[in-house]
């Protein structure tokens, strides 16, 4: 087995779920991690046991031992910071969405084919277990004719006008907030599901709050502390909270999701459900080892995560006997394991989301955003 190096850029949620993804598949070293500044790099070194630090990921790029660059960074240092991997001569991976439009992330899909290097975006929910077992259903056509789809990506940590995040800041996050963090994977995932690509989009979107109460101090500083109305900043909000968005598939298939940040009790809600002229199946990521397959003139069976009652092509993706539940850490391993079995040779298939998915992504984004504006239908460019 061909061992690695791996770097990330960016330690903040996501950077660490990289790091113990790659940490579990034995092949890959973590050698060092890079930050906004030395300091910060060298205390996130020690709280992560990797041994080398850089306070500029520049630094990082000019390191000849490392393999793999895993960009984990806020949106708006996606495209620079992917370009200079590429250019360095490095394999990239990085995290979504890939660019703040679909401007940018055509620029990355094109210098990717120049550099004829590895390129990957983590469309992690692509990789759970029984979400390939869907995807081999409709490919197997076990549901027959699919023709409809539906689902949502459902949030509420932006529920009350106190809430701030960086990604309510168009400079930092992209002119698309829910749409362009929660909407991209959900555009994502019912495609690699489907197999078919959505063409067609018609959206409403809805901005909450006109103005949010943004705290005047750093947010690491208040935790925990009740804030007074002195200590907040009223901040005008350009950028949607919710939406409705119908589809139209290339097959002429049909389709709608509900994309929102702001709907109390959902935390981390993702479901879809795909209608076929023999069965239907629907998931629920909050239930992530459970697969319901709906029939018409039979009892509608509840397929659990087990590997001997999968298909034979993707049992791979369960790693625990059944009645052991796996969840996101293992759809982040399984996103990884892929990229890396890739770049060994081990696999002459490109089974992981690519920089054109992540283009494709932003694309339909873009799309729904000009849907909104116009109330018009818009072909996805």
């Amino acid at each position: 087995m061909k061992k690695f190096k791996a770097g990330i850029i960016g330690t903040g949620y996501i950077g660490p779920a990289h790091i113990e993804a790659l940490r579990r598949l034995g092949n890959v070293e973590v050698a060092a991690v890079a930050e906004a500044n030395q300091d910060l790099a060298e205390s996130k070194a020690r709280q992560l046991c990797i041994p080398t630090a850089y306070g500029n990921y520049k630094d990082m790029l000019k390191d000849k031992s490392i393999d793999v660059i895993h960009n984990c960074t806020p949106n708006f240092m996606h495209l620079q910071v992917n370009k200079d991997i590429l250019n360095a001569g490095k394999h990239c991976v990085s995290e979504k969405p890939l660019g703040m439009n679909s401007k940018e992330s055509a620029e990355l899909v094109a210098l990717a084919k120049e550099k004829g290097l590895v390129n990957a975006v983590n469309f992690n929910y692509r990789y759970y277990p029984l979400v390939q077992q869907a995807r081999m259903m409709v490919k197997n056509g076990q549901l027959g004719r699919v023709f409809a789809v539906q689902g949502c990506y459902m949030q509420d940590w932006l529920l009350y006008d106190t809430d701030w995040n960086w990604r309510l800041e168009p400079k930092y996050a992209g002119d698309s907030r829910v749409m362009g963090d929660i909407g991209s994977h959900w555009f994502d995932l019912i495609q690699f599901v489907t197999g078919k690509k959505i063409v067609k989009v018609f959206a409403d979107l809805l901005t909450l709050y006109e103005y949010r109460k943004k705290p005047k101090m750093q947010i690491e500083t208040f935790s925990g502390k009740e804030l007074k109305p002195d200590d907040y900043e009223k901040v005008k909000i350009n950028t949607e909270d919710y939406g409705h968005v119908l589809l139209q598939f290339d097959d002429g298939s049909k389709g709608m999701a509900c994309i929102t940040h702001v709907s109390a009790g959902r935390k981390n809600h993702i479901v879809f459900e795909l209608n076929g002229t023999e069965k239907s199946v629907w998931w629920d990521h909050e239930r992530p080892n459970e697969l319901m397959i709906g029939q018409r003139n039979q009892p509608n069976q509840l397929q659990m995560k087990d590997a001997v009652l999968m298909d034979k092509n993707v049992k791979d993706y369960a790693h625990y006997p059944a009645g052991h539940n796996e969840g996101y850490p293992s759809a982040v391993k399984n996103f990884c394991r892929n990229v890396y079995r890739y770049i060994a040779g081990e696999s002459k298939e490109i089974d992981f989301a690519t920089f054109e998915d992540g283009h494709i992504a932003d694309c339909i984004v873009d799309a729904v955003m000009k849907s909104d504006k116009t109330g018009k239908w818009i072909e996805i460019e």
